[in-house]
C-alpha cells in the first residue's frame, strides 16, 4: 500500500525526511518488523516504543509514525498527537477496514464477558451463521482457534484478525471489549453494529486510577456508538441504566427486577440453581424490518446462577437484533454449557460442589443472591483471600460476603492464602489477610483459616453432610480447587469402598 494513502487515515502534525514510497506492512514491536515495514511507537505503561525504533529500522521499518521525532534517523518520520489512536486508525487502513464487511457485537461489563460472549456466539452459529468470536479465553476465527493473550488484542492485531475472519467470510463478530481496551484505543476504529453493558461494579480500580474512571472508560463503548447501531441496557445496573440518554445509539433495555424496559424475565425459578424463566416482550422494537410485538417464550438454561440469567437476557437480545429464532436462541440455551469457574457445579450427588471465581463485589453479591434461591441444607464457603489486590479490594469483598451472611445462615467462613497454588504476582499480603480478618471479626464470622489450598478444601468437605452446599470461591488462589475438590473427594470414596468391602 501506498504510504501516502495510508496516512490518510491519521492527522500528522509534523513531518520529517518526507518521501513517496510503498508499505508492505505495519507493526509496533521491533522484533515483528520486516522489510518495508511502517514502525508505530507506541507507549506503553511499562516501555517506551520510540526506544526501539533503531531496533527497527535495522529489521526493515522504512518509515515511522511518533510522537517526538528522533534525533539520528534517516527514514521518514510522522508526528501525532496520540500513537495509539495512530495504531488502531493505521490498522483499520492497511486491512481496509475489516469490521464494516461483518456485523459486530461489542460485549462490555465487570462480570461475564466470556459466558455472555460464548452464549451469543453459540446462538449465532447454531442460525447457521459463520462467526468470529474474540476474548479472554480464545480468539475463534471460523473453523480456526487461537489462544488468546488479551481480552481484548492490541488494535493493530486486532485489525490483522478482523481482516483473516472476512476472508473466511464470517458474517458476524462478537467481541469483548475490556476497559482497558477502550482506555488504550484498542477499538477506536471498530464498528459495531451491537454493543451491551450489563453491569459495572469496583474492579480494576488501581489500573485506571478511581472508579470513575474505569466506568468512563467501561462506558464509552456505549456512549460512543454510532446511531446506526443498538444498545443493550440493564436497567437493574444502575450504572448501564444511566446510559440510556447517552448514546446515539438505538436502545434496548431489559430487567429481572425492573419491567420499565423493552424487555423483561418474568416467573423466574431458581431453585435448582439452574434458571427457567419467561422473557417477556413489553415493548415493541423493530430492526431491520422485523417488528417484535409485545409477546412471550420461555427459556431454560443449563448453565447455573442469577448472573447466567443476566448474561442470558443480554444473548437473547443480541439474537433477536440478529434475526435469530426465538426457537434456535430456546434450543441454544437449553444446551449451552457454559464457560470454566463462572458458578460451575463441579459435583453434583450427596452433597453439591460449585466453583466460582468471586472476583469482585459485584460478582460476589450475584453469586450470593443466586444462593439465596437455591434449595440446600447448609453452606460452606472456601474462599481464597485475593492476592496483590491491595486492602481496599480485599476489604470491599469481605464486606459484600459479610452483607450476605444473615440471610444464608453464614455464621463460618473456611479462607486460604492458597500460598502454594499462586505465584508471586497473586501472594496474599499480611495487611490484605489482616483487613479480611479484621471485617469478619466485626461481623462476628469465625475464620478458619489455613496456609494451603487443599488443606481448606478438605476441611470443608469433611465438615459436608448430605444435602450440603460446598462454594470454592476465588480468584488466582481457587484456579486449582475444582480439580483438587475432586481428587479429595476421589480418595474419600476409595476409602468408603475399602470399609463396606
Amino acid at each position: 500500500m501506498q504510504l501516502e494513502k495510508l496516512l490518510h487515515s491519521i492527522e500528522v502534525e509534523q513531518v520529517y525526511n518526507d518521501r513517496e514510497m510503498n508499505i508492505s506492512g505495519v507493526s509496533y514491536h521491533s522484533q515483528k518488523v520486516t522489510k518495508g515495514h511502517l514502525f508505530v511507537c507506541v507507549r506503553g505503561y511499562k516501555t517506551d516504543g520510540h526506544k526501539y525504533l533503531p531496533q527497527a529500522i535495522a529489521n526493515g521499518a522504512v518509515a515511522a509514525v511518533v510522537e517526538e521525532v528522533q534525533e539520528g534517523v534517516e527514514i521518514p518520520q510522522y508526528v501525532v498527537k496520540n500513537s495509539r489512536i495512530a495504531l488502531a486508525r493505521l490498522g483499520a487502513a492497511f486491512y481496509h477496514q475489516p469490521s464494516e464487511k461483518m456485523k459486530m457485537i461489542g460485549v462490555t461489563a465487570t462480570n461475564g464477558k466470556t459466558t455472555t460472549s460464548y452464549m451469543i456466539n453459540e446462538i449465532l452459529e447454531n442460525e447457521g451463521h459463520k462467526t468470529g468470536l474474540i476474548g479472554t479465553v480464545s480468539i475463534k476465527m471460523d473453523d480456526v482457534s487461537i489462544p488468546a493473550e488479551l481480552t481484548t488484542p492490541e488494535s493493530l492485531d486486532l485489525q490483522y484478525y478482523l481482516n483473516q475472519m472476512v476472508e473466511k467470510n464470517v458474517s458476524h463478530v462478537c467481541m469483548e471489549v475490556s476497559s482497558a481496551a477502550l482506555e488504550t484505543h484498542r477499538v477506536e476504529t471498530v464498528d459495531y453494529d451491537i454493543v451491551t453493558l450489563n453491569n459495572v461494579s469496583r474492579e480494576h480500580i488501581d489500573s485506571h486510577g478511581s472508579f470513575e474512571q474505569y466506568f468512563e472508560a467501561k462506558s464509552s463503548l456505549i456512549r460512543n456508538a454510532s446511531e446506526k447501531s443498538y444498545a443493550v441496557l440493564n436497567l437493574d445496573d444502575p450504572y448501564s441504566a444511566s446510559l440510556v440518554n447517552q448514546t446515539k445509539a438505538q436502545v434496548i433495555t431489559f430487567g429481572v427486577e425492573s419491567k420499565e424496559g423493552h424487555i423483561h424475565c418474568k416467573n423466574l425459578d431458581l431453585t435448582t440453581g439452574r434458571a427457567k424463566f419467561t422473557v417477556e416482550i413489553l415493548k415493541a422494537f423493530k430492526v431491520n424490518g422485523t417488528e417484535y410485538i409485545p409477546g412471550e417464550f420461555d427459556v431454560e438454561l443449563s448453565v447455573p446462577g442469577l448472573h447466567s440469567v443476566y448474561n442470558s437476557m443480554v444473548a437473547i437480545i443480541v439474537g433477536l437484533l440478529s434475526g435469530v429464532s426465538v426457537s434456535t436462541i430456546q434450543h441454544t440455551l437449553k444446551n449451552f454449557a457454559g464457560v470454566e469457574r463462572r458458578f460451575e457445579f463441579i459435583y453434583e450427588e450427596d452433597i453439591k460442589i460449585i466453583d466460582d471465581h468471586f472476583a469482585n463485589t459485584g460478582n460476589i453479591n450475584v453469586t450470593l443472591q443466586t444462593l439465596k434461591y437455591m434449595e440446600y441444607n447448609k453452606l460452606h464457603i472456601v474462599y481464597a483471600i485475593r492476592g496483590e489486590r491491595g486492602p481496599t479490594v480485599n476489604r470491599e469483598n469481605a464486606e459484600a460476603i459479610v452483607g450476605w451472611a444473615d440471610k444464608l445462615a453464614l455464621h463460618e467462613i473456611i479462607a486460604t492464602k492458597s500460598i502454594s497454588h499462586v505465584t508471586a504476582k497473586d501472594t496474599v499480603t499480611d495487611e490484605e489477610q489482616r483487613v479480611f480478618e479484621e471485617v469478619m471479626a466485626e461481623a462476628k464470622i469465625k475464620v478458619d483459616l489455613y496456609k494451603e489450598l487443599p488443606d481448606a478444601i478438605a476441611k470443608a468437605l469433611s465438615k459436608a453432610e448430605d444435602g450440603d452446599l460446598v462454594l470454592l470461591a476465588g480468584c488466582q488462589g481457587m484456579d486449582h480447587g475444582a480439580e483438587i475438590a475432586l481428587q479429595l473427594l476421589k480418595e474419600k470414596n476409595l476409602v468408603r469402598l475399602e470399609i463396606l468391602e
